[in-house]
């Protein structure tokens, strides 16, 4: 039995195995960076031990250091989490010859699908359709497009679509870099890029002892950078007999590299046909869903499986629909350029069938060495219409104070036209980016509550509530300018939106009423910089 376990990541993945590992009564130890010193994960381990440096490449990408680190803590096995060295087969060999148990599949099936030339080459073996091959030093026009892949990770890393030949060599070796620097090998390999396929995989849970389970479905098309965004079980609208083949073609994967744990098939579905793309042999990051559908805990089932456990015969029956949206630190309208700072406020609103796994919270530090997923938040619910409402909700009425999110892109993703219908695909950013970035609607509202928000807590201050009108005052947050002035009788008028009432306005309420409906506005100045304005539909970050 594990009585220590070495979580060998950061982030909400580290916080959600510790979850589970709390619950089950084992002890665990949590590793760090320097700019992670007191990260969350850190703060709820029971021990933590230091990793000397920043980059990834210095610290969750070092083997030896997190080896030596579990056996100084006492620890006596090891989880991987995803990514960083998760599908490394050397690190597994490494953890197992140190005399601790791995927690994941054997190192020998990670080596077989961790490459993703070798996967495919064994999944034509066992008759799992998959794309053909292109060979990038012999690839013509004719072949274009072309997506450049990593070899050997996972997360968009590494990929690259390629739509002119002439940029081949360049992208080449951009992509080459950067998998060398997520993963520790440059191998990239080349295959045919379809522009509107759907990204389906499939969930399985292995033991040692010959029984594959899968889990459904699920649904991750939705994607920026070749990096899900928002993903969901089961996936909508698939023929019987494609579900059907998906989870053959699942379980002969699993059983050709003698699999055990927990791993995930991905295939990319267009025409009615399913072909593989890589299986990988680890959790994935949308995990969550299929837990939420099928009411299991997947990391119980991982460390139970690594201990030696069966898995019943058949697993349990799924029920509802899950969706789940990754909130990120990033500005969609800057081609998702990412953003780091201190997040002063991170507050989802509870509501039955919502899950938060968080690796922040309030006045947490974003680091720029890693990547900026903030929380994912998933919502279960008996039908899709209403998990993607919930989701959607809770979303719009939380509280994100600190650097700029894609919340406001998640809000309108879930509620586009395409995604309620289930006929999203991979090129959904592509086609609709621009009209999901644009300014929120009721940011002059906003605004107007900010400035009114600021002269009030001026006033306050310097003690300048009168019963005189004032002289017009303005203030200005990005392309809105804002002119107001104190009435006879200490209230508001706001001569720059003539439809705007002021009913009322504090330091940190204001409630404004235009045509009739009062609405309340939420202001916060956590620091110098940028107000945040929350409404109970929509929040805003004004600089």
């Amino acid at each position: 039995m594990i009585s220590t376990l070495l979580v060998a990541n950061r982030g909400e993945i580290a916080c959600r195995v510790l979850r589970t590992c709390r619950d089950l009564g084992i002890a665990t130890v949590a590793v760090h960076s320097d700019p992670d010193a007191g990260a969350l994960h850190v703060r709820e381990a029971d021990a933590a031990v230091r990793l000397a440096g920043a980059a990834p490449a210095d610290t969750y990408l070092r083997a030896d250091l997190i080896v030596a680190a579990a056996l100084a803590a006492g620890a006596d096995a090891v989880h991987p989490g995803y990514g960083f060295l998760s599908e490394n087969a050397d690190f597994a060999r490494a953890v197992l010859d140190a005399g601790l148990v791995w927690v994941g599949p054997p190192p020998e099936a990670i080596e077989a699908m961790a490459s993703k030339t070798r996967a495919k080459e064994l999944m034509a073996a066992a008759g799992v359709p998959l794309l053909g091959p292109v060979d990038p030093a012999a690839a013509t026009s004719a072949d274009l497009p072309l997506l450049l892949k990593a070899a050997a990770g996972g997360g968009g890393r590494g990929m690259r679509v390629v739509r002119e030949i002439d940029d081949l060599p360049a992208q080449s070796a951009a992509a080459e870099a950067e998998a060398r620097s997520a993963f520790g090998d440059g191998e990239v390999f080349a295959e045919p890029y379809l522009e509107r396929g759907r990204h389906v995989e499939v969930q399985v849970l292995a033991d040692a002892h010959g029984t594959v389970w899968t889990l459904g479905t699920r649904d991750c098309s939705l994607q920026r950078r070749h990096q899900k965004v928002v993903e969901e079980a089961p996936a909508p609208g698939l023929a019987e007999e494609l579900r059907a083949e998906l989870d053959r073609a699942a379980v002969a994967a699993a059983r050709a590299v003698g699999y055990e744990g927990a791993g995930t098939v991905e295939f990319l579905v267009a025409g009615g046909k399913a072909y593989f793309l890589e299986m990988n042999t680890r959790l994935q990051v949308e995990h969550p869903v299929t837990e939420a559908v099928f009411g299991l805990d997947l990391v119980a089932w991982q460390l139970a499986c690594a201990e030696g456990a069966a898995l019943p015969p058949e697993p349990p029956d799924p029920t509802g629909h899950a969706v789940e949206a990754r909130l990120y630190a990033e500005d969609p309208a800057r081609d998702f350029a990412p953003a780091s700072g201190v997040l002063h406020r991170l507050r989802i609103p509870a509501a039955e069938g919502v899950r938060v796994d968080a690796g922040y919270a309030d006045g947490d530090a974003v680091p720029v060495h890693y990547d900026a997923m903030l929380a994912k938040v998933v919502a279960h619910a008996p039908t899709r219409a209403d998990a993607v409402r919930r989701l959607a909700g809770v979303l719009e009425r939380a509280r994100i104070h600190g650097p700029v999110t894609n919340r406001e892109l998640l809000v309108r993703s879930l509620r586009h036209p395409e995604f309620a219908a289930g006929a999203m695909d991979t090129g959904f950013y592509g086609r609709h980016l621009a009209a999901l970035t644009e300014p929120a609607p009721g940011e002059e509202h906003a605004a107007v509550a900010a400035a009114l928000a600021a002269a009030t807590a001026r006033a306050g201050r310097f003690g300048t509530f009168r019963n005189l009108p004032s002289q017009p005052q303005t203030a200005r947050y990005g392309d809105h300018e804002v002119r107001y002035r104190q009435t006879r009788g200490g209230g508001w008028a706001v001569d720059s939106h003539p439809e705007v009432c002021v009913v009322s306005a504090a330091a940190d309420l204001v409630r404004l009423e235009v045509a009739g409906v009062s609405r309340p506005y939420r202001v916060a100045v956590p620091a110098p910089g940028a107000v945040h304005v929350d409404t109970p539909t929509a929040g805003y970050r004004l600089t």
